[in-house]
This record gives structure tokens, C-alpha cells and sequence, in this order.
């Protein structure tokens, strides 16, 4: 109770207002995505964003229904004919959501949402840029209609506005844009995305301007102007669930496992962004337990879960929004919008709605990317584009943020191979000794052995470990294999100046080495050195 709290009461609930407005369309479109009616996807927004903005590790940031989750969502919506049994049923996309739940709180529970601290700073950009993109092509949906044409399979087929109607749009789109851009050097006491919403909104409630809404939009993708057959979670039966078969739990276990670590992706990469706005420090595995829990609960109340919004998020950031009351209400906001005020969703003009995330779009873009090129190594610049581009193409930022990973690590793996360097420190008829630098590990353990000729040695070798160190399993068998040669040789080969971590290693690999201390120098002889057999 005592506890400093971030940001205030009046910012904090003109935040959560604003950024309940724009959870609307974004909720309803996943909710297409998924194939499921838009109150799911609008009550998912609810319960996710409420227990993560009251329990999550990063106040602040907001949490809803989101189009990585919607398109794992679809495939466990339609698990009916994956598993072979007839029909699609909200059960297994419950089932999904539950097992991702728990997949998520037992993360957290085992203090693994450190780990994306791990992720290296170009990944996040890519995976800023892609998401960035991303956004920004979300919105140009809401620049096509339905014309009454249909595809083979009788699916609609969504056009691009044009004429007059295409006019306005761009027009209402500009002035959110201006309203957002230029109010803050007028007033800061209300944010200004919540004024060009109102704003915009009164002009075209009233008739002045001839604006889409988001009833239109609806209408255009159901073909009705009502958010009907209503889900009602008390009527799902799990009976003739296939408990007992694998078919069911090989088709179930992938997605949910799928929507945990793309929510936690999501959710944890969009924690560490806030952080470095507010130069502060959130906590990644409460947030790991919060989704969770918001997940479970998403699916027992018949939502279809979610993640954290970056979007949203930063709306909220840049709205005056800093501590837990502004999801609060942003998620409370938008349930009273869900139970009375259904006339005022479909009224919300989705030209300022556009608007607003554009003004996010410009903000998430890291335009400083540009700015690396020629200053830093073009191995950074490569995992940006690639993160990005698969940002983009895939749709899929878990997958990003892992290829990102993958290459950042072979990158290193490849720079860090040339820096090993061996330098002879006393040459004599009788000894050698050897003075090795860097880290011997799988990428270079074979520049550290081509500086090792057994049968061209000398009868006595020291290798010198002082500037050196062993990091894996490899950098074990290569001194193994070493030693070998120079035992067959007739030679002894001794190494020094282990660091306590490396003679620990080698300890713990028992079978492979045996290590004798000399007790008059820090010397440590490779001696008794077992080959690695079957046995």
C-alpha cells in the first residue's frame, strides 16, 4: 500500500480509455482470423488484458487478443477434422488454451522468462521493424470491402475501396493523424489519440462526414450487422473427446504449446521494449505466470486467448499510461462497451481507428536502423533484414525472434573461431611450451588442433590455458583426441593454468580425462586418458 506507484490516476484512466477504443477492431479482425464469432475475440481482450494489467511483471504495458494467437486459435478451432472426428467445436480450442496455460505458468514457476533477456539487441529491431510493417498492413485491410463477389469456394471477396468513399477515408485517416501529431503542443492534459477518436467519431455520428465504421465492417465480413450466436462457454461438453488416443494429443499438444511460447515471445519482447522506454525494469516471470493464468482463464470463459499488444502498448505509453490502473481500465473500459454499449462499437469510425495506429506504426519503427549502415558490422545489419523480412513474410514472430537467434549465434560462432591464437613461449630440444588464447569450443576447435603436430613436437609439451578457456563438450574432445596422438607419439602433454571452471569441467567429464595435479607448480597433467569406446 505503501509502495510508490508509477504514473497517476487521471493519466493512467484517459490512457485506458483511449487504448479500449482501439482494442475494438483489432479484437474483432483476430476474431475473423480464428474463424470465431467477434464477442470471443472482444471478450478474450477482456480477460487477458484485465489479469495482466492487475497481476502481470510490466505495468503499463496492454494485453489482448492478438493475430499470432488468432491464426494457432483457427487451428485448434478446426481440430475437429485434424483428429478425424466430424465437426469443429469450441472444446478443443478450450482444451488449447488451457494446456497453454499451464505451459506458461510452469515457465514461469521454473524462472525461465529471464531467458529472453538472452535475445541480442539487433533481433529485437528486426522483430520491431517486421511487427512495425506488420501493423501498418493490417490497416490497408480496412481499406477494402465487400462488393458481392465470391471465390470458388463461395468466400467473399474483399475489394479496395475507391472514389468518393476512398477520398474520405485517406481524409479522416490524415486528420487523426494531424490531431495525434499536433495536439501534445497544444495540451497534454487529455491524450490526444483519445481526442481524434471522439473527435472524429461526433463528426461522423452526426452526419457530417459520410465515414466506415466498425459496424460496416462487421457487416461486410459476417453479413450482419449484429454480433449474434453469442458463445456461451456453459455450453461447451467435453464428451466425446478422445482421451485415451495419441492422434488427439499429437494434434492438441503442438498448438498449445505453440500458443505459449509465441504469447510468451510476444508478451516478454514487448516488456523489454517498455522497459527501455521507461528506463525501468519489468519482472519477465510474473509476466510468465500472469499470461498464464489470463490464458486459462481466457479459455474457461469461452475467449480464445492472447498476448501482450505492442501496438496498444505503446499507444499507452505514449498516451500518459505508466501503472496497472490504465490496463485496468482499458479492460474493464471495454467490457462495459461489450454489455452496453454495442451501438457505440459499431460507431467507432475505423478512419480514426486507422489513424491512430499509424501514429503507432511510425513510433515502433526503429528508423535508427537506417542510420547503422557502414557503422556497424554487416553481420548486425544481416540479422536485422532477416528478422524482419521473416517478420513480414511469415506472419510469425516467434519464428523471427528464433531465426534472428540462430543467426546471431552462428555469426559469433564464426567470429569467435578466428580469435583463437597459440604463441610459442619457450622453445628447447627437450620442452615446448604453448601460450593459448580464446575460447575452444565446437567452431574452433579445429584452427586450436592444426597448431598441434605430435610427431614433429618435442618430447615434452605444456600448453598454457592462462588467456584460454573451455566452454563445451568439443573443446573436451579435442584435447582427448590431442592427447592421443602425442601418447602414441611417446610424448608427455601437459596443461596448465586451467581456470577453476575448465578444471571443473574436465572433472565432471570423468570417462574422457583424468586430471593429476603436480603439487610443487600449477601445472596439470593430462594423464591416464581413456578413449571413448562403447563400452
Amino acid at each position: 500500500m505503501f509502495k510508490k506507484k508509477r504514473g497517476n490516476l487521471r493519466d493512467d484512466t484517459l490512457s485506458g480509455l483511449t487504448v479500449s477504443l482501439v482494442l475494438v477492431p483489432e479484437a474483432i479482425a483476430f476474431s475473423f482470423i480464428a474463424g470465431v464469432n467477434p464477442l470471443v475475440g472482444l471478450w478474450s481482450a477482456v480477460f487477458v488484458g484485465f489479469i495482466t494489467a492487475a497481476f502481470g511483471g510490466r505495468p503499463g504495458m496492454i494485453c489482448g487478443a492478438t493475430g499470432a494467437i488468432a491464426v494457432v486459435a483457427a487451428k485448434a478451432f478446426q481440430l475437429g477434422g485434424a483428429t478425424g472426428i466430424e465437426g469443429m467445436d469450441y472444446k478443443y480450442l478450450f482444451i488449447a488454451l488451457i494446456l497453454a496455460g499451464v505451459i506458461q505458468t510452469t515457465i514461469g514457476l521454473l524462472k525461465m522468462g529471464r531467458l529472453v533477456r538472452l535475445v541480442p539487441h539487433p533481433v529485437m529491431m528486426g522483430f520491431v521493424n517486421g511487427l512495425a510493417v506488420l501493423i501498418a498492413m493490417g490497416q490497408l485491410e480496412f481499406f477494402k470491402t465487400f462488393k458481392g463477389n465470391f471465390d470458388d469456394e463461395n468466400n467473399r471477396v474483399f475489394e479496395w475501396i475507391d472514389g468518393s468513399q476512398l477520398g474520405m477515408m485517406i481524409a479522416l485517416v490524415l486528420v487523426t493523424m494531424g490531431i495525434v501529431t499536433f495536439l501534445p503542443k497544444l495540451t497534454k492534459a487529455v491524450p490526444p489519440s483519445l481526442v481524434a477518436i471522439v473527435g472524429v467519431g461526433l463528426v461522423t455520428y452526426f452526419g457530417l462526414v459520410d465515414g466506415r465504421t466498425v459496424g460496416d465492417v462487421l457487416e461486410a465480413n459476417s453479413g450482419s450487422s449484429a454480433m449474434d450466436n453469442q458463445f456461451n462457454p456453459a455450453l461447451v461438453s467435453l464428451d466425446g473427446i478422445p482421451w485415451g488416443e495419441w492422434s488427439f494429443w499429437a494434434a492438441i499438444l503442438p498448438i498449445s504449446l505453440t500458443i505459449a511460447i509465441v504469447g510468451l515471445i510476444e508478451s516478454l519482447l514487448t516488456l523489454q521494449l517498455i522497459d527501455e522506454i521507461t528506463d525501468s525494469r519489468g519482472k519477465s516471470n510474473r509476466e510468465c505466470l500472469a499470461q498464464g493464468a489470463a490464458n486459462m482463464m481466457s479459455g474457461l470463459f469461452g475467449g480464445m486467448g492472447g498476448c501482450a499488444t505492442i501496438g496498444q502498448s505503446l499507444l499507452n505509453m505514449k498516451s500518459g499510461g505508466r501503472g496497472r490502473t490504465s490496463g485496468i481500465v482499458g479492460a474493464l473500459s471495454l467490457c462495459a462497451l461489450i454489455l452496453f454499449g454495442y451501438d457505440l462499437i459499431i460507431s467507432i469510425p475505423i478512419a480514426a481507428l486507422v489513424g491512430v495506429m499509424f501514429m503507432i506504426v511510425i513510433a515502433t519503427f526503429e528508423w535508427s536502423s537506417f542510420k547503422t549502415f557502414g557503422k556497424v558490422p554487416k553481420t548486425d545489419i544481416l540479422v536485422i533484414v532477416v528478422v524482419t523480412a521473416v517478420t513480414i513474410i511469415s506472419h510469425n514472430l516467434a519464428l523471427a525472434v528464433f531465426v534472428g537467434i540462430l543467426v546471431s549465434a552462428l555469426v559469433f560462432a564464426a567470429k569467435s573461431s578466428k580469435h583463437v591464437t597459440v604463441e610459442v613461449l619457450k622453445d628447447t630440444t627437450e620442452e615446448r611450451i604453448y601460450a593459448v588464447e580464446g575460447m575452444i569450443y565446437f567452431a574452433s576447435v579445429s584452427d586450436f588442433a592444426e597448431h598441434f603436430q605430435a610427431k614433429s613436437d618435442t618430447p615434452k609439451i605444456v600448453i598454457d590455458f592462462e588467456k584460454a578457456r573451455i566452454c563445451d563438450l568439443s573443446g573436451i574432445e579435442a584435447i582427448h583426441a590431442m592427447s592421443e596422438r602425442y601418447r602414441k607419439a611417446g610424448k608427455e602433454l601437459r596443461l596448465r593454468h586451467l581456470s577453476p571452471d575448465c578444471r571443473h569441467m574436465i572433472e565432471k567429464a570423468g570417462t574422457l580425462v583424468d586430471i593429476e595435479v603436480a603439487p610443487d607448480d600449477p601445472d596439470y597433467t593430462v594423464a591416464n586418458l581413456r578413449a571413448q569406446k562403447a563400452d
